[in-house]
């Protein structure tokens, strides 16, 4: 990580922590990298990067036949 966002992301994660929205843990079975992108105005967008999370997790191959089904049904409601 570039040595100038250290200070931003840690300020971020300290303010995540102070309301609870994150909490420390002991050990992790996956982590999660930190992705900082600067915007046009000089501020930093701090991101996680959830492609290593979303690789291992089980896929519903039934989602879209059931969306499908609900949109229907909807559709028959309002006629």
């Amino acid at each position: 990580m570039n040595p100038n966002y250290v200070v931003i992301v840690e300020e971020d994660i300290n303010k995540l922590l102070v309301v609870d929205f994150i909490k420390p843990i002991e050990e992790a079975t996956w982590l999660s990298q930190i992705v900082v992108v600067p915007k046009k105005n000089g501020k930093l967008n701090i991101y996680v990067d959830f492609r290593k999370l979303k690789s291992t997790t089980n896929k519903n191959l039934y989602l879209l036949h059931f969306m499908d089904e609900v949109i229907n049904t909807i559709m028959a409601w309002s006629l």
